[in-house]
């Protein structure tokens, strides 16, 4: 029996344009998919569906992926590469650490759908990998023992997706729902009598004030508190 041949995968990958007159590339068919997310949301990214947005075929996708759950880590390591675009270490190493936590925070919530989709993930990609060996580069280098400094790390991005994934699934909700949210602190809260509630009524300007945006960059802060304790300590 004839051995079977083996196409490389450069060799897959479809050169002529399509009918929209564009070249296939790994990167657009990521980016389309990311405006599909964006758009339709998770249940609207299949592969008959991104074909059509790219003028292809459906089966063009799987020349460059091994499936749509490839792609979706594809798109997460994607998240990672809009973060540390352009980043640069400043040599502050707490100030580094919070301005890379707000990056990854940011990064997700510029795409709340795909957010939903990916943070959970754990993609051992480029991007991703790039990300964790600077935030322990940073650690290590302010002088942190290497089982601090895994430790403050496992903390530090689990709290920086765990807050990507709360906040991405507040504005995936649609206008008036999100909307309806918002407006309980004001007017449920802010009118609970003292009687009955007087915490609550004691702090209620201040709930109004802020519940609706997010915690993280308050919870990021305690946490480099307490690393920056522990470190001076």
């Amino acid at each position: 029996m004839a051995t079977k041949r083996v196409v490389p995968e450069t060799a897959r990958r479809r050169r002529r344009p399509t009918k929209q007159g564009q070249v296939l590339t790994h990167r657009l068919i990521v980016e389309t998919a990311l405006r599909m997310l964006r758009e339709h949301g998770a249940a609207g990214l299949t592969a008959r569906r991104l074909g059509l947005a790219l003028g292809a075929d459906a089966s063009t996708v799987y020349r460059y992926f091994r499936g749509m759950d490839d792609l979706t880590l594809a798109i997460a390591d994607e998240v990672f590469a809009n973060a540390m675009a352009d980043w640069r270490p400043t040599g502050d190493w707490r100030a580094d650490l919070r301005d890379l936590g707000l990056r990854i925070h940011d990064s997700y919530l510029a795409h709340p759908q795909a957010a939903l989709l990916t943070a959970s993930r754990v993609t051992g990609r480029p991007n991703e990998v790039a990300s964790d060996e600077t935030i322990l580069g940073i650690l290590r280098g302010a002088g942190f023992a290497d089982t601090d400094a895994v430790r403050i790390y496992h903390a530090f991005i689990d709290q920086s997706l765990a807050f990507a994934i709360l906040d991405a699934a507040t504005l995936a909700l649609p206008a008036p729902a999100r909307e309806a949210d918002e407006e309980v602190w004001r007017d449920t809260y802010a009118r609970l009598p003292a009687r009955t509630h007087p915490n609550i009524a004691a702090t209620a300007p201040l709930l109004v004030a802020r519940m609706n945006n997010s915690a993280y960059p308050t919870a990021l802060d305690m946490l480099l508190s307490s690393a920056a304790a522990q470190l001076t300590a």
